[in-house]
């Protein structure tokens, strides 16, 4: 197993981590907190990272339900970091404590390919 792999898997891994952090920390809490905006961040870097290291590695794109609903979930993902991150700064109670949803609808999304690329690679 090459090192790039392994440094795929670990990013990967700490994305869904972090993203997860976040997100359960957000529903549990009831509202936005810097915190989970952290974290949002955090997931986001580690993901970006993850998926541009594996890239490397595939050397070749190929057009495939993992790649498809990938990009849709790192856009999804960003979209979500950037709209928190507007809610949070704009300190709007209300949307601050009905964000989760959206959070999780993201989080479970980007959770696909997440998968898609587990059980492929298993």
């Amino acid at each position: 197993m090459s090192i790039l792999l392994i440094l795929a898997i670990i990013t990967i891994t700490l994305a869904l981590v972090c993203y997860t952090t976040g997100v359960w920390g957000e529903k549990l809490v009831g509202s936005l907190k810097l915190w989970n905006l952290l974290f949002f961040w955090i997931g986001l870097i580690f993901d970006t990272t993850g998926t541009s290291l594996m890239s490397m590695i595939s050397k070749n794109f190929t057009l495939n339900i993992h790649s498809i609903t990938g990009v849709l979930a790192i856009l999804l993902m960003a979209f979500h970091t950037l709209w928190a991150t507007k809610v949070f700064m704009r300190k709007d109670t209300n949307l601050m404590q009905k964000f989760h949803k959206f959070s999780l609808l993201v989080w479970i999304i980007w959770l696909i390919p997440y998968s898609i690329g587990l059980l492929l690679n298993i």
